[in-house]
């Protein structure tokens, strides 16, 4: 099952245990609005290449529209959909006052370089300017795109509008002597928000269980930015993460990975291969690796009705999007693997998105441990307010938190009287 098809399902089943009207229904399913341009760039040997960028806004009730702008060759109208709606609900969950949007290019960043990427970036925010911005609809970093891809979108975007640095999130934090500059606007504690906020999640579900990181063990799938700090904060706190992948390879050691040594080796090779302190593995074989906690931490669909049998983790924290399929995740409700959703497991790169823009706003920026702290608080409080909701509609955690979610949006939309 798609993005879109599971995401719909999902809400539709959390519109039924809600008991919502079927126009309210609807009109929460259906996108604010649709946008697709074409990028033509020229490429540094001087050949015109054209690539189809898409920006969809699901929802404003609840404030700006908020989401990901993301690279890759896989980036279609339907996935770009799912994932607005998902932002939605999301933002709903984390208690921030954001609706959903999400975005991309259908392109491979891998195959351009610097320059004809900063163009790409350039060329896409030309044709989107005035269709976002700091109160309509704020753009972030996702796959393919980082730091740098917002700082081209805010050069831009200024060029039309004025200096606007709260138009993006997850701007640069430059490393400066003895500190760490802000200059455009970043905040402190982006860069490992996502990671970060997987771990206080994953710490809230733990304690409800009577468990905590240090006793147990973990897999961790994908060692991108996410998955890379939610391994080293793991380990940090005395959790055995025993097996990582990503697309280079994978490697297990049952005693634990020291996690520092393999985030030295990958940034000096590239690779988690040939890395000596653990053995390689098939990369395939991570899902199903014998562990207390698995963390999906890449792309979507990869617990699915093929695999989910075979899971031996008694907890899956979703800190990819949509990383488990409904006929999945069926499987893993009757083995009573306890699956942490994505719209909250993930949350933490919103939430501190959030921190980024109101301190945009404010013109006054907050130290690293104000940021820490504070996302911790949304976290846990995020998670009690999803049991609540599991109480209330004898739910499982998924639907508790889009119950959460929808109910927040649907109550913001009745209010605001668009009922009719």
């Amino acid at each position: 099952m798609n993005a879109l098809a599971a995401t719909s399902r999902n809400f539709r089943h959390a519109s039924r245990l809600l008991g919502l009207d079927s126009k309210v229904e609807k009109s929460l399913l259906i996108p604010f609005r649709e946008i697709k341009v074409e990028c033509t760039i020229p490429k540094d040997d001087g050949t015109l290449v054209s690539y189809v960028g898409f920006r969809v806004q699901h929802d404003n009730a609840r404030g700006p529209m908020k989401g990901g702008i993301r690279y890759h060759p896989e980036v279609d109208p339907d996935e770009v959909n799912a994932l607005a709606q998902l932002m939605t609900w999301k933002s709903a969950v984390a208690d921030i006052p954001y609706g959903g949007a999400k975005g991309g290019i259908g392109c491979n960043p891998g195959d351009l370089s610097k320059s004809e990427l900063e163009r790409l970036t350039r060329v896409f925010t030309q044709k989107i300017h005035d269709l976002i911005g700091v109160h309509t609809d704020v753009p972030a970093p996702d796959m393919g795109t980082n730091a740098q891809t917002m700082a081209w979108i805010l050069d831009e975007y200024s060029k039309f509008h004025g200096h606007s640095p709260a138009v993006v999130t997850g701007k640069p934090i430059v490393s400066a002597k003895d500190c760490h500059a802000q200059d455009l606007g970043g905040s402190l504690g982006r860069e490992a928000a996502t990671g970060r906020g997987v771990v206080f999640a994953t710490e809230a579900l733990l304690a409800e269980h009577g468990k905590s990181i240090k006793d147990l063990t973990f897999a961790i799938q994908g060692f991108g930015n996410v998955g890379s700090w939610a391994a080293k904060l793991i380990h940090e706190r005395g959790g055995k993460v025993i097996a990582v992948s990503d697309v280079t390879g994978a490697v297990k050691n049952p005693n634990g990975i020291d996690i520092p040594e393999l985030l030295r080796h990958k940034e000096t090779t590239g690779s988690l291969k040939d890395f000596q302190g653990a053995e390689s593995m098939d990369a395939n074989e991570l899902l199903i690796h014998k562990c207390d906690v698995l963390i999906p931490c890449a792309l979507g669909g990869v617990l699915n009705r093929e695999n989910a049998a075979d899971v031996k983790a008694k907890f899956i924290i979703e800190a990819a999007n949509h990383p488990t399929d409904p006929e999945a995740d069926e499987i893993l409700a009757k083995k009573g693997v306890v699956v942490l959703p994505d719209i909250y497991a993930n949350s933490g790169g919103v939430t501190v998105s959030y921190f980024e823009w109101v301190q945009n706003i404010q013109g006054f920026m907050w130290d690293e441990q104000q940021v820490n702290n504070t996302l911790q608080n949304y976290m846990t409080r995020a998670f009690h307010n999803i049991k609540s909701m599991c109480q209330t509609h004898d739910c499982n955690l998924r639907m508790g938190a889009f119950t959460l979610g929808v109910s927040r949006v649907a109550r913001a939309t009745l209010l605001r009287g668009w009922e009719a």
